[in-house]
């Protein structure tokens, strides 16, 4: 309903801001790292957002990429994770970091994140994992055209796919990359820099 809320940034509480646009004060819930990216209050703010309606609640969630939603959305979607657990991922990772822990299986990195223990971070791996092939992001080293054979490359563009981007776009952006020694976050990492533009 809400994509992104583009205003004044009126206030900043423990868990979220409120943002004046255009006389109307709305209540975004942030991670504390992605309020203090906005910067002081009375700076033009934007905030990619996730608007929640539940049977005794209606929240606006608020966060500084698109990268950072998508992580959301995807973690709203595993059985479980509620939006306060979500918020705490993404206070802590990054979502190329996340990403790659979901597409390598890595279940120690994801119960390092407070609150997700063993059984949580598979819970999560699985859950992604399935909703990935079913939305076709699943990718098959075969059918990527990119002339160098590298695990890493195949990595890093199955998590840019996780966080959203068309496969073709990743590809595209892939081949003006000299790829010789990244690893697979750098790849990741360069990735995000290029498509974000």
């Amino acid at each position: 309903m809400l994509a992104y809320i583009k205003g004044t940034l009126e206030m900043k509480m423990t868990d979220y801001v409120v943002i004046d646009v255009g006389g109307l004060g709305y209540k975004v819930y942030m991670t504390s790292k992605g309020m203090e990216a906005l910067g002081n209050t009375g700076t033009a703010i934007k905030v990619y957002t996730y608007y929640r309606v539940r049977e005794d609640d209606i929240s606006i969630y608020g966060f500084n990429t698109n990268e950072e939603l998508r992580m959301f959305e995807l973690l709203l979607s595993v059985s479980g994770v509620g939006a306060k657990t979500a918020l705490t991922m993404i206070e802590v990772t990054e979502p190329s970091e996340f990403a790659m822990a979901v597409i390598s299986e890595d279940v120690t990195y994801l119960t390092k994140i407070p609150g997700i223990g063993a059984k949580s971070a598979q819970r999560i791996i699985l859950e992604l994992k399935d909703k990935m092939k079913k939305e076709n992001i699943a990718i098959e080293a075969k059918n990527i055209k990119i002339q160098i054979d590298n695990s890493s490359v195949d990595e890093a563009i199955a998590a840019l796919q996780v966080l959203g981007y068309n496969k073709k776009e990743i590809e595209k952006v892939f081949m003006k990359v000299d790829k010789k020694g990244m690893t697979t976050e750098e790849l990741i990492k360069k990735g995000l820099n290029l498509l974000g533009r």
